[in-house]
């Protein structure tokens, strides 16, 4: 079944989309808004184990792929990695939406996730989303040094080769998020570029502005 986009931002109309790239600062931001204003957090990435054990491997066949180990997982070629990283994302968006539809009709949420501008434009009003971004290079450490992705840090140091599995990480996140941060900045969305001065009060601040609260 396919919902037309109309739909689907009717239905979404009280969800927030605190959207980007890695580590641009969607969670803590997230976090911090729904303290300051009480609203609820939905983070794509915790319900993501939830949503794998009801996927079908006919229709979600990158959320349903079993490896055996970190080296079977990051032993692929950096285009196979980035096909699934991407088809992973595309299949888990359909759990996305109907979870948010639910949880979103007497109260305000706010969405930590991933959105294309192409997926953001099909689900929601301009004025219900923002993109926080950081540049792409180097990513991994930045991810496996936060204290709330400690799995993914023992799941790539468990790789019999480290500096190559990072590689190879490193080199799939740069191509993803560097045509993401492109197509984000040349678009009508209003974005935040984080970088060594950025502060979370500030950040919040601008995105409260934006979103008029």
């Amino acid at each position: 079944m396919v919902f037309q986009d109309n739909v689907l931002k009717e239905y979404l109309k009280n969800v927030y989309f605190i959207t980007g790239t890695p580590c641009g600062g969607k969670t803590t931001v997230s976090r911090a808004l729904a303290k300051k204003h009480g609203f609820v957090v939905y983070d794509i990435d915790e319900q993501f184990p939830a949503h794998q054990k009801i996927a079908d491997a006919e229709f979600q066949p990158s959320m349903t792929k079993e490896f055996k180990n970190a080296d079977e997982f990051f032993g692929r070629s950096v285009e196979e990695y980035t096909n699934w990283l991407i088809d992973n994302s595309r299949e888990q968006l359909d759990f996305v939406l109907l979870d948010l539809i639910r949880l979103s009709q007497d109260q305000i949420v706010l969405c930590d996730c991933h959105l294309t501008v192409e997926e953001a434009e099909k689900i929601t009003d301009i004025s219900r989303v923002v993109f926080l971004i950081k540049d792409p290079a180097n990513l991994v450490e930045d991810y496996c040094n936060r204290p709330d992705h400690q799995d993914f840090s023992d799941y790539i140091n468990s790789s019999t080769n480290v500096e190559n599995a990072k590689t190879i990480c490193n080199k799939t996140l740069q191509i993803i998020n560097t045509e993401n941060c492109d197509k984000i900045k040349n678009s009508h969305y209003f974005w935040l570029e984080r970088n060594k001065d950025s502060t979370v009060d500030e950040t919040v601040y601008k995105v409260e502005q934006h979103f008029q609260w």
